[in-house]
C-alpha cells in the first residue's frame, strides 16, 4: 500500500521539537534521584545511537544483503571501521582499570559470553531470523521511528522467541554451557597482543572487502543537506558508533539493545508462569542481561525508547518517516523471522549489537564466533527468501 506522509515543511517544524522533547526528558532524568543521572546518560546515548542507525542506515542486515546481492562492500567496511575503533578504545579502557589482565577475572559489564557449540547455533537462528525478517534487533527498533508498523510484529515476534529461549534455555545449559569456557583474549595474550590480533584480522577482512564493488555515495554543495537529508557514509556511521561504545563503557556498560526486550518478556512470562521454576545459571553472565522487571525505567530500557526517539527526530528531518500498512504475508513473515531472533538472542546472550559489536570491541571470543555464524546464517535466510521468493 501507498506510504503515509507528513504534509510539506512539516518535518522541517517537528523534528527539532521531538529532538528538543527528548532532551528535555533526559534533563528531567537527571534532577531525579537514586540513579537519575545515570538514567539520563543512557537515554542520551540512545538518542544519539538512534540517529546513528537512521542516518547510515546500519543494519546488519541490509548490509549483508547489500553485499550478497550486489557485492556492495562499503556497509560491511562501516562495520569494521566500528570495530577497529572500539577495539582501540575498549583496549584503552581496560588497560585504564585493570592493568594486568587475568584469566578468570572478567572485565564487569563487557559482553563476554561462554563459547560452547550453542553459541553457533543460535547464532545460526539468529542470522536466519534476520533474513526472514529483513532486519536485525537493533534495525526493527530504529524503523520504528521511521513508521515500520512491520517492525512491531518483528519485535512482538522477539518477544515470544525470548520465552520459548527461557524455556529452553536449562536443557542447553546444563548439557554445554555449564561447563563452557568464557574467552577474553586479553587473558592470554595480553592487552598488546589482544589488540595486535584484532586489529590484524579487522585489516585482514577489509583488505579483502576493497577488491570488491564501491559505488559512489550521494554528492550535495549543500553541508546541512548532507547531514539532516542525505543517507551518510556507513564507515563514517561505523566511526561514530566505534566512538560512542567506547564512551558508553567507560561510564556505565556495554551497548546492547536486547536486555529491555528480554526483561519484558521474562516479566511478562513470569506474569503468566511460563517461566521454568529456575533459569539455571543464566543470572551469572554478563551480556544482554535479562531480569524479572520491578520498576518501569532502566538502564536499557530507556536507551532503547532513545533510540526510538533519536531515529523518529532524524526520519522526520530527512523525510523518511513514512508508515506503512504490510500485507499479511509480510506480517507473518516478520513475526516469524523475529521469533528466531529472540531464540538466538536469549541463547546467544545479545545480539549484533550487544555480542557481535560489544564482544569484539571487548576482545570476546564469542562475539568472532557470533560475527561468523550469524552472517552464515543470513547469507542461508538471504537464498532461501531468493529461492522461495518470500
Amino acid at each position: 500500500m501507498p506510504a503515509l506522509s507528513l504534509r510539506s515543511g512539516a518535518p522541517l517544524v517537528f523534528s527539532p521539537l521531538i529532538l528538543i522533547g527528548l532532551l528535555g526528558a533526559a534533563w528531567w532524568l537527571a534532577t531525579q534521584e537514586g540513579e537519575g543521572r545515570l538514567l539520563s546518560f543512557w537515554a542520551l546515548a540512545g538518542i544519539f545511537f538512534g540517529i546513528i542507525l537512521q542516518r547510515s542506515r546500519f543494519c546488519f542486515y541490509c548490509i549483508a544483503n547489500d553485499f550478497f546481492s550486489w557485492r556492495d562492500a562499503r556497509g560491511l567496511v562501516g562495520i569494521l571501521v566500528a570495530l577497529a575503533i572500539g577495539t582501540i578504545g575498549y583496549h584503552a579502557v581496560f588497560g585504564a582499570f585493570q592493568p594486568v589482565p587475568v584469566a578468570g577475572r572478567i572485565p564487569p559489564g563487557a559482553h563476554i559470553g561462554p563459547v560452547s557449540w550453542v553459541l553457533p547455533l543460535a547464532s545460526l537462528v539468529f542470522g536466519l531470523g534476520m533474513a526472514i525478517s529483513g532486519s536485525c534487533v537493533s534495525a526493527h527498533l530504529y524503523r520504528l521511528g521511521e513508521g515500520s508498523i512491520a517492525s512491531i510484529f518483528a519485535l512482538l515476534g522477539t518477544g515470544l522467541g525470548f520465552v520459548l529461549g527461557f524455556a529452553s534455555w536449562n536443557f542447553f545449559y546444563l548439557r554445554a554451557i555449564q561447563e563452557a569456557p568464557v574467552l577474553w583474549l586479553p587473558a592470554h595474550l595480553g592487552y598488546g597482543g589482544s589488540l595486535l590480533l584484532q586489529l590484524f584480522l579487522i585489516g585482514a577482512l577489509l583488505t579483502c572487502l576493497l577488491r570488491y564493488r564501491w559505488p559512489p555515495g550521494p554528492h550535495t554543495r549543500w553541508p546541512l543537506r548532507a547531514i539532516f537529508t542525505e543517507r551518510w557514509p556507513v564507515y563514517i556511521g561505523g566511526l561514530l558508533i566505534g566512538a560512542l561504545g567506547t564512551v558508553v563503557y567507560f561510564r556505565s556498560g556495554a551497548l546492547g539493545v536486547t536486555a529491555e526486550l528480554g526483561s519484558v518478556a521474562r516479566t511478562t512470562a513470569d506474569k503468566f508462569h511460563l517461566l521454568p521454576e529456575r533459569l539455571e545459571g543464566l543470572d551469572s553472565f554478563a551480556g544482554c542481561a535479562t531480569v524479572v522487571k520491578e520498576t518501569l525505567l532502566s538502564k536499557n530500557g530507556v536507551f532503547v525508547l532513545g533510540l526510538i526517539g533519536g531515529a523518529f527526530a532524524a526520519a522526520l528531518a530527512a523525510g523518511q518517516f513514512q508508515p506503512r500498512w504490510p500485507d499479511l504475508k509480510t506480517l507473518v513473515r516478520n513475526f516469524g523471522g523475529g521469533i528466531l531472533l529472540g531464540w538466538g538472542a536469549m541463547l546467544a546472550l545479545g545480539c549484533t549489537v550487544g555480542t557481535l559489536l560489544s564482544g569484539i570491541m571487548a576482545a570476546a571470543a564469542s562475539g568472532w564466533i557470533f560475527a561468523f555464524f550469524c552472517l552464515a546464517g543470513a547469507w542461508l535466510g538471504w537464498r532461501l527468501r531468493r529461492h522461495f521468493r518470500f
